[in-house]
């Protein structure tokens, strides 16, 4: 398995992993509906903006198993809402499931804070949905919990949580 920063021709991949882990994790929390709407094309046009940004301010990494395929990514950056007393936010961590619970999100969390650290972050944020069954991979990092809310999807109403770092450097 190799990490590495994530790059254009990655977009197609990154989407893919996406769609295909929201529809294996969320099976039974998010309405079905919403997940079989999720679309390869639509993520890819929304990763294809998010590359055009730039990554001065962010970060985006993938994991590639050995055949060059990216099986996972995390993304990160400025914290979204500048309701929190932190500066930075993991905005996404996504793995395919067949690779899940073999350590790579650790890795992971440690590429990214490390980069969003470098980049003059100094605390981090993540949302999720409360059902989540990984919700508790975050845990393992000893965060505290900052804030909860709910979301709509597809009519349904989800509670999210809200974990937060107030040192980047405990994640790596």
């Amino acid at each position: 398995m190799r990490i590495r920063h994530a790059v254009y021709k990655d977009i197609k991949g990154i989407a893919k992993v996406q769609v295909d882990s929201w529809r294996t994790t969320y099976e039974g929390v998010v309405p079905k509906a919403y997940l079989d709407s999720l679309k390869y094309e639509e993520k890819e046009k929304i990763w294809t903006l998010i590359f055009e940004q730039g990554f001065e301010k962010s970060c985006t990494y993938v994991v590639e198993n050995e055949r060059e395929e990216i099986i996972g990514f995390a993304s990160g950056g400025k914290e979204r809402s500048g309701k929190y007393d932190y500066d930075g936010e993991l905005y996404t961590i996504y793995f395919l499931k067949e690779y899940q619970g073999q350590g790579l999100g650790k890795k992971l969390i440690k590429v990214v804070s490390e980069d969003l650290s470098k980049k003059g972050f100094r605390s981090l944020l993540v949302w999720f949905l409360k059902d989540n069954p990984a919700r508790y991979f975050y845990e393992i990092f000893g965060p505290e919990k900052v804030d909860s809310g709910q979301i709509l999807i597809s009519g349904a109403s989800l509670i999210e949580y809200a974990y937060g770092w107030r040192r980047i450097e405990e994640l790596f």
